[in-house]
């Protein structure tokens, strides 16, 4: 932190708070403070203390926050576009409607956090925890999502389209009316998973894990299912139509030749 700018630490940080464009904040304690609209962008917030913290509207455009506690902090609206957010504590943060696009989230700690409505399209979320996350209608287009955890999270009418989901954790999650044309998943661990109406066609699901997934309404034309496994999974009016389905363990627990 610039203790020359800054003597009185987070005090002065509030007081300054109009233009914090580029500052040194590195490993500040900025704890519960007051930084509604402030313009961060480009900002070295590395190992902050950003727990419980307003920044609802702020811009932290291409700011580097690698390694910072962003616990219960409010980002409503905030503009996170190009920042550097890997390894951050995220947990039960409030995200909604904030712009995350290009950010940087791999290893991101983010149970709990609400990013409904959030734009995360081309974010790096591999290996990110999500478990338990609300991502309800985000946009989370061409994001990368390799081996995240989003067990029990809810992605109802998320855009998902053309996503990297190779690896990914997404059991009992909520994908209701999701878009997930194009998308990646093979490998993926969709076990007991909420499809219904779900988009999926072009996805990827080679060796995917559907059991007991429920894909009624499902758009699965187009599909690669090879090698995936649909055993006790509900396809009742899903669009199989195109699919490649060799070597994939259907509902009843046979094997398509």
């Amino acid at each position: 932190m610039d203790m020359k700018r800054f003597p009185n630490g987070k005090k002065d940080v509030e007081k300054q708070k109009a233009n914090l464009q580029e500052a040194d904040l590195y490993g500040a304690d900025l704890s519960r403070a007051n930084l509604q609209g402030v313009n961060l962008s480009r900002a070295n917030l590395r190992g902050a203390n950003l727990e419980v913290a307003d920044l609802y509207g702020a811009d932290l455009s291409e700011a580097k926050l690698d390694g910072a506690n962003l616990r219960r902090a409010k980002l409503q609206g905030a503009n996170l576009s190009d920042a550097n957010l890997s390894k951050v504590s995220l947990e039960v943060a409030d995200f909604y409607g904030a712009n995350l696009h290009g950010a940087n989230l791999r290893r991101a700690k983010l149970q709990g956090a609400n990013l409904s409505d959030a734009d995360l399209s081309r974010a790096n979320l591999s290996r990110a925890n999500l478990s338990g996350a609300d991502l309800s209608d985000a946009d989370l287009s061409r994001a990368n999502l390799e081996r995240a955890n989003l067990s029990g999270a809810n992605l109802r009418g998320a855009n998902l389209s053309e996503a990297k989901l190779q690896g990914a954790n997404l059991e009992v999650a909520d994908l209701r009316r999701a878009k997930l044309q194009g998308a990646n998943l093979e490998v993926a661990n969709l076990r007991g998973a909420y499809l219904h109406e779900a988009n999926l066609h072009g996805a990827n699901l080679h060796g995917a894990k559907l059991q007991g997934a429920d894909l009624y309404v499902a758009n699965l034309d187009w599909t690669n299912l090879r090698g995936a496994d649909l055993s006790r999974a509900n396809l009742q009016g899903a669009n199989l139509s195109g699919a490649k389905l060799e070597r994939t363990t259907m509902p009843d627990g046979s094997k398509h030749d």
